[in-house]
This record gives structure tokens, C-alpha cells and sequence, in this order.
């Protein structure tokens, strides 16, 4: 078994978590990154024995417009520190995914910078998709290029040209001698060339044992991505709709479906699972009532993939998206500050990590859906069984079971009667059953007091865009791409108003044109 299948993820942005400038003067190094030091024991009390951190070189702003790929970010530190703070990760048991922003780069990299200044002369011309002198930019160069998103800021590379890809897999190389990386998280994955992608993995079978690409992809069918040929593995966006959704709007066949549909689309595929990330909103701010907090996280740990958690969101903090800005999600944070008041947040983060660790049915275990109702869950993972509930009211559970078994989290204990287990749930609950065998491991049980009060906020009012009917999609603004989402989706059947608000909130054109193809 690969390390990656059985990892616990740990996710840090590390331009926020520092306090960094938003805006790089590119000045001598402000060695930042030793700060993340101190982070790394308490990612390690979180059972998580896996890193991804990123975007972590060279760019001029929030770290996605590559200036230079083989530079640490000098808001950050230099390449020592890199070098030394992945030592220190690996020392400790961790392992170490960055970010890989291969789809675009900045406007002063260096290919880039050398169309601004010799224009047609440039012979870096074909490391760019579609540069043309006719047309212009955002940025007045009198000439146009393909961008991702609609942002001019991020200037679509051509993944074709065999410079650009040597130079990329050669910086592949450069990571991996220079900080003994272990993967790599692909940005924009979702729209890179698969001939690319196809050569990354051909490099990564060979480059270090066991090395991990898993890329970022929102919508469509993820095995396009993650196979054999490939990467191993894509970021979960169905799943962690489904996980905060199916609690605010009390439907748990949401994710059974999701799980369903997974299992047959992936095979034996395992997908990057989360409940928040430095793109979307925190998880305390999206649930109705935070109660909910400890049923969807045991869901995150035990059902198949490969979880993961957002630096802070283990002590309940809220962080909101902002229209033009994702400041909120990506704050500075002080960790001793965090670490010295009791939190029940932290205190069920640890106690599902030290399940995690031990309970190998959780890696590798078959799924078995058990019991499912609109307010109850249960599912088996080999011999481990999981219960949850998503209603204010306690509930009531008759499972299938042939040994006595102890609650995880709760410590109570349960014997079966005639092949039958009772089980009753608190409301907003969930447990963890390991059954009793000789050497399994006797859990403590934790003590939490989560407010049920929801954070106050009115919910964002959904303009309904114009379709344009006729265009193709990549002639199509954010507003029409939209707008032709809700038809589709309306041409499957009913549009809910959270189905609204998720098309509504997705201002990002290349994943509205790839959802809009996703539709047959």
C-alpha cells in the first residue's frame, strides 16, 4: 500500500498562515517560513501524517501568477528554508505535496516578459496559447493571449510546445532533488493537456518511489483525470458539496448517491476528500447549526478517500468568500494564541486523527451502505461500522452486527441481540463502532459541547442570468456560462436553491465551460 492511501492530509497556505504581504515587492527574503515550524508538532497531534502546502515560489500576489518556479517566494523565505522545513516535516513523519500552477504563469515571468519587450520577436512566443498582436489586454501590451478564468493576470501557457513541457518536468526534477518533495498538487487541473499530464506521470513513476500527483478538478467525471495514466488522484468538490449540504438541508441519500456514483466511477480509486480548502468557505461558517460539525467530519474520516483538513478549521474558525477577494478564507493565524483555550472543535479533530491512524478499515476497507433515511446514515468499512445523525433530535438505529462493539468517540459499548445491534444517537451525532477483538485498540472517550446556534447570515441573493443560446461555450461570458449550467441542470430535473447559489457562486469561466461540456 502506497503512503498516500493511507494518509491524513493537513492543508496549509502558507502566504496567509505567515501574514505575508499581499503584494510582492520582490524584496530580500523575509524568512516567513520558519514560522510554520512550530505547526508542524501540532499537525502531527492531529493524527495527520501528510502535508500539502502551497503555492509556496516566486509570484507577485497571492501565488497563483508564477513568476519563478525554482524561487521560493521572497515574502516567504529562500530555497534553504524550503529545504529545511521539509526536512523538518519528514524528520517528524510527514510527508510534503506542493502546489504545481502548470496551467499559467504570471506576467513577469520570464517567457512572458520577453513578448512584452520584443513583441513578434520574441522566441518565446510559442510558450503561450493563441498570442496574438491584433488584440490587446486588461494590461494595454497591444497584444491578446488566452488567460485563465478571464484574468489577464494569468497568462495560459502552451502545454504543447516540447520547451514548455521539458521545462516544466525539468522543474519537476529541480523540486524533487533540491526538497525531496513527495507530490504534487496540480492547480487547474481540470484544463491542463492530458498529453501533459499523460508525461508527468510517466515522470513521476520514475523520479521517487510512491510519488503522488493529485490534481484540482471541480466538476465531471474525475476518472478523465485520475487513472492509470494520469494522476492518482483529484480533488473530491462532489463529495464536499455533498458533506455540508446533506446537513444544512437534512438529506443524507445526497451522499450515499455521491458515494454510489463514485465508487462506480472511480473503481478503486481514492479522491482527495475535504469539507473546506483556501477556495471555498470554512465549514463552521457554511453549517446551519455547528452541531452538525461532529457528524460531518466523522463522515470525512471514514468514508473512502483520502481526507484532509484546512489549516484552522480543526478549531472552529469561520472564514467567509468574498466576491473579489479570499483574504477571509486564507488568514494569518497565531497558533500558541489558538492552542491555549480548551476547544471541543480541536478535541474531536484529535480524536477522529487517532481513529484514523489505527482503524486500517478506514484506508482500505470495502463500503457497505447499511441504513439510510433522510436524517440517518450508517455504512460499514470492513468490520468498522459508522453511524450518523444529521437531526436535532436523538435517533434511533437497528443494524446488522454479530460481536459486541465499543463507540470511538463515546466509549459506550453495544451488544447485539439476535444478530441485531441498538443503537441510539444524540442529535448532530456521530460514532465510529470497533468491534471487540483480542489487540484492538481501547479508545478514550471525548467530551464536547459544540453551541448549536448557526452563524447569523442572510443568504446571498441569486440573480438569474441570461442564457445564450446558440454560442459555444468558450465564446460565452461567466454570466451565460452560468446561465447555461441552470438550463442543463433544469433539463435533468428540479434546480433547488442551493443548487442556484453553488452555479451562482462559481465565477471561474474554464470550470464553467468544463461543466457546462459535462452535461451529455
Amino acid at each position: 500500500m502506497a503512503w498516500y492511501e493511507k494518509a491524513l492530509f493537513y492543508h496549509i497556505y502558507p502566504l496567509g498562515l505567515t501574514g505575508a504581504p499581499m503584494k510582492n515587492d520582490y524584496a530580500a527574503p523575509v524568512h516567513r517560513l520558519r514560522k510554520l515550524e512550530k505547526w508542524i508538532g501540532h499537525i502531527r497531534s492531529l493524527g495527520c501524517t501528510a502535508l500539502y502546502i502551497g503555492p509556496l515560489f516566486e509570484s507577485v500576489g497571492h501565488g497563483y501568477e508564477t513568476t519563478d518556479y525554482r524561487k521560493v517566494d521572497s515574502r516567504l523565505g529562500d530555497n534553504a528554508d524550503l529545504k529545511a522545513f521539509v526536512q523538518k516535516c519528514h524528520e517528524s513523519g510527514l510527508r510534503v505535496v506542493l502546489d504545481a500552477v502548470f496551467n499559467h504563469t504570471g506576467r513577469d515571468f520570464f517567457a512572458f516578459r520577453d513578448i512584452r519587450e520584443h513583441r513578434e520577436e520574441s522566441r518565446y512566443l510559442g510558450w503561450y496559447r493563441n498570442v496574438n498582436f491584433y488584440g490587446n489586454n486588461e494590461f494595454n501590451d497591444g497584444f491578446s493571449y488566452d488567460n485563465w478564468g478571464g484574468y489577464d493576470l494569468l497568462a495560459k501557457l502552451n502545454l504543447n510546445n516540447p520547451e514548455v513541457r521539458d521545462y516544466l518536468l525539468d522543474t519537476v526534477r529541480f523540486w524533487v532533488k533540491e526538497f525531496d518533495i513527495d507530490g504534487l498538487r496540480l492547480d487547474a487541473a481540470d484544463v491542463l493537456d492530458f498529453d501533459f499530464m499523460r508525461a508527468l506521470r510517466s515522470l513521476a513513476d520514475g523520479v521517487k518511489e510512491d510519488f503522488w500527483l493529485m490534481g484540482e478538478v471541480i466538476h465531471g467525471d474525475y476518472s478523465r483525470w485520475a487513472n492509470d495514466r494520469t494522476l492518482h488522484s483529484v480533488t473530491n468538490y462532489h463529495l464536499h458539496k455533498a458533506l455540508y449540504s446533506a446537513h444544512n438541508d437534512h438529506n443524507y441519500f445526497e451522499i450515499a448517491h455521491t458515494v454510489r456514483r463514485q465508487k462506480d466511477m472511480g473503481g478503486g480509486l481514492l479522491f482527495y476528500t475535504f469539507v473546506d480548502n483556501h477556495d471555498v468557505e470554512r465549514i463552521a461558517s457554511k453549517l446551519r447549526d455547528r452541531a452538525c460539525f461532529l457528524p460531518v467530519h466523522v463522515l470525512l474520516y471514514t468514508l473512502p478517500g483520502i481526507p484532509s483538513l484546512y489549516y484552522g478549521s480543526e478549531f472552529g474558525i469561520e472564514g467567509r468568500k468574498e466576491r473579489y477577494s479570499d483574504a477571509s478564507l486564507r488568514p494569518a493565524l497565531d497558533l500558541d494564541a489558538l492552542l491555549s483555550q480548551p476547544n471541543a472543535y480541536l478535541e474531536i479533530i484529535r480524536a477522529l486523527g487517532k481513529v484514523y491512524g489505527r482503524e486500517s478499515a478506514l484506508w482500505y476497507g470495502d463500503y457497505r451502505e447499511l441504513l439510510l433515511t433522510t436524517g440517518k446514515y450508517a455504512f460499514a468499512r470492513g468490520d468498522v461500522i459508522v453511524t450518523v445523525n444529521n437531526e436535532e433530535r436523538g435517533a434511533d438505529f437497528d443494524l446488522p452486527a454479530d460481536s459486541p462493539m465499543t463507540g470511538a468517540l463515546s466509549g459506550r459499548r453495544v451488544s447485539p441481540e439476535g444478530g441485531t445491534a441498538h443503537i441510539r444517537l444524540d442529535g448532530c451525532g456521530g460514532e465510529i463502532w470497533i468491534p471487540e477483538k483480542d489487540g484492538r485498540t481501547v479508545y478514550e472517550p471525548i467530551r464536547h459541547e459544540i453551541p448549536k446556534e448557526a452563524p447569523s447570515a442572510a443568504p446571498p441573493e441569486i440573480r438569474e442570468p441570461r442564457r445564450a443560446a446558440g454560442k459555444p461555450p468558450e465564446e460565452m461570458t461567466v454570466e451565460e456560462l452560468q446561465a447555461e449550467v441552470l438550463a442543463r441542470l433544469a433539463a435533468n430535473g428540479p434546480v433547488t436553491d442551493r443548487m442556484r447559489r453553488d452555479v451562482h457562486d462559481n465565477v471561474y469561466r474554464d470550470s464553467l465551460i468544463n461543466w457546462v461540456k459535462s452535461f451529455r
